[in-house]
């Protein structure tokens, strides 16, 4: 049994906090929040046996193994460097960062620590995503040229963290980075970009379209936005037919739609909870069990993608 604590008191964290009590591998034993009633009051409503008023508190706890971060997007790095310093194993949510040398910074301190450090991209370790894979990878459409990723929802709260630009906010670093996860793992990293934003008040992007032209002249076309009504699709298209994922980010209503010519298959996923799996997974590395699906190099191509697509969206 791995022992986690969680930094914040994030509304992710219920989705987090099912897939570890579905777990016998995995148990959150402490929550930490800047304040001390906060915390113990999520504690209470939570069940988690203990509450910390700092999140330094419970980074010096000796008894956790790892921590979840679901800090806002701009502290991410930062208090992974800090929990990896303290002896903690790492999940931190996505994005990690925008920034490609602070991703590698993380990942610095934690190969020097001999500690693992993987961003919570949940969907990467669903059967559904992995079906997927397999299937592009084994020619079910023939050859890879075109891949659309979609992501958008309304986001109506002015006030939302995800909003404010200090904070590293906005729908690509929020919902775009989904988009991105699912092109490289299909057709690698990005030879080049082209993109466009359409900007809130406070600075950060509200919507964004993008095409990555990637290696072997496969394109992909990525939408998401916080102004867009609820869309989540995943098309994968090659020279034979094409594999559409209606719920490919939260894997709910899963199974994949195989289609070449006037032949349309549904292909069955069983269901599985994405935040259990990923849990499981760093747990198992922790215990000497494997190695984390997700690491260093993901990380710093995710950071390397989101930056080169801002720059083009601002036309830099």
């Amino acid at each position: 049994m791995t022992r986690w604590g969680i930094i914040s008191t994030a509304r992710i964290n219920l989705a987090v906090l099912a897939g570890a009590a579905e777990s016998d591998e995995v148990e959150v034993v402490a929550v930490a929040s800047r304040d001390q009633a906060r915390a113990d009051a999520y504690a209470r409503e939570h069940g988690i046996a203990t509450a910390y008023g700092s999140y330094e508190a419970l980074l010096a706890d000796p008894t956790i193994d790892a921590v979840y971060i679901s800090l806002p997007n701009g502290l991410h790095c930062r208090w992974s460097i800090r929990a990896l310093e303290a002896g903690k194993h790492v999940l931190c949510e996505k994005p990690m960062s925008g920034d490609p040398s602070e991703v590698a910074a993380v990942f610095d301190v934690a190969e020097a620590r001999g500690l693992y450090c993987m961003e919570a991209f949940m969907w990467r370790h669903h059967p559904q995503t992995r079906r997927l894979e397999q299937l592009v990878a084994d020619g079910a459409i023939g050859e890879l040229r075109l891949i659309r990723s979609d992501f958008s929802f309304m986001l109506t709260d002015p006030t939302d963290v995800r909003l404010r630009a200090e904070l590293e906010g906005g729908s690509l670093a929020d919902l775009g980075c989904y988009c991105i996860s699912a092109i490289r793992l299909l057709a690698g990293e990005p030879e080049s970009v082209v993109a466009r934003q359409v900007l809130a008040q406070s600075g950060v992007d509200v919507r964004i379209a993008a095409t990555l032209i990637l290696p072997g002249d496969v394109l992909a076309l990525l939408h998401c936005g916080f102004d867009l009504p609820p869309h989540y699709v995943l098309e994968v298209v090659g020279s034979e037919g094409s594999i559409t994922v209606d719920d490919p980010w939260h894997c709910q209503r899963v199974g994949l739609r195989l289609t070449r010519g006037e032949t349309v298959e549904e292909i069955a996923i069983a269901p599985a909870n994405s935040y259990r799996l990923e849990l499981e997974d760093l747990s198992r590395a922790i215990r000497g069990e494997g190695r984390p699906l997700l690491g260093r190099e993901d990380a710093v191509g995710q950071a390397r993608t989101i930056a080169a697509l801002l720059q083009a969206a601002r036309g830099a």
